[in-house]
């Protein structure tokens, strides 16, 4: 009997130290580190595809700067470095445009274990979307407003003040125009995602419609150079692709 009452005793012991090993803390211990290192190695691979573009879109990098340099003319570069580093920048920069894609499916991969299978399947479906977006949303930017924004700024010019751009002020205004409209082109994406998931309604778009008008043209004011024409060039889309936003959940999502 001794030795069953000790058999008995080891294995209540042995219950126990497993119930501890799989309590919660331990679990959510495991969670989070699981997530960081899922996190670390779709970062890994973001990088290395934007490396990969750049590899490729070094090849053509003179192809490249023309296209960028068509809507401003002639520049100059003002010290000796600036023309090598503006190349450098334009290669990592149609670089990762062109690692787009790869860097939208690790984003989105990295997310999908948190939802449920319906709306894995609604995120399955937004996200060549998001990519299509991003990239109307920089074809907008540079085919339609930056040449009005380069018309605007050279139009302050006078006989005793003459518009002289240097090439890495140029560049760093045509990706402070080009990033803020992929990234707003993806307003849609997000409140379509969010209707089909059941975090908003039709009702709350329209009732928040004149707030978010508001709210654009703070948006277009932190995303954009400090000027008037700048924000506004931002802020009106913004509204414009929240009331297309809200259309497609009260007519065609509901559906």
């Amino acid at each position: 009997m001794a030795a069953v009452e000790e058999k008995i005793e080891e294995i209540e012991s042995e219950g126990m130290a497993d119930e501890m090993n799989s309590s919660p803390e331990h679990d959510d211990e495991m969670s989070i580190i699981d997530h960081l290192t899922e996190l670390r190695r779709r970062l890994i691979r973001c990088v290395v595809a934007v490396l990969l573009g750049s590899c490729v879109t070094y090849a053509f990098d003179e192809e490249i700067m023309q296209f960028l340099l068509a809507p401003a003319g002639k520049l100059y570069f003002m010290h000796p470095g600036e023309a090598f580093f503006s190349y450098a920048k334009v290669v990592l920069f149609s670089g990762f445009l062109l690692a787009t894609p790869v860097v939208f499916y690790e984003i989105w991969r990295f997310f999908v274990p948190a939802f449920t299978r319906r709306e894995r399947m609604v995120l399955g479906i937004m996200v060549p979307s998001s990519i299509f977006l991003f990239y109307a949303g920089l074809a907008f930017s540079f085919f339609l407003i930056v040449p009005i924004g380069i018309k605007f700024f050279m139009g302050m010019g006078s006989e005793d003040l003459s518009p002289l751009f240097s090439i890495e002020k140029y560049l760093d205004f045509i990706i402070t125009f080009l990033l803020p409209f992929g990234l707003a082109f993806e307003l849609p994406l997000v409140i379509i995602i969010m209707a089909a998931i059941g975090l908003v309604t039709s009702q709350q778009l329209k009732k928040y419609f004149r707030y978010v008008f508001f709210v654009s043209f703070i948006v277009g004011a932190l995303l954009t150079p400090p000027d008037i024409i700048s924000q506004i060039t931002l802020a009106l889309p913004l509204t414009a692709l929240y009331g297309i936003s809200y259309l497609v959940v009260r007519f065609v999502l509901r559906k």
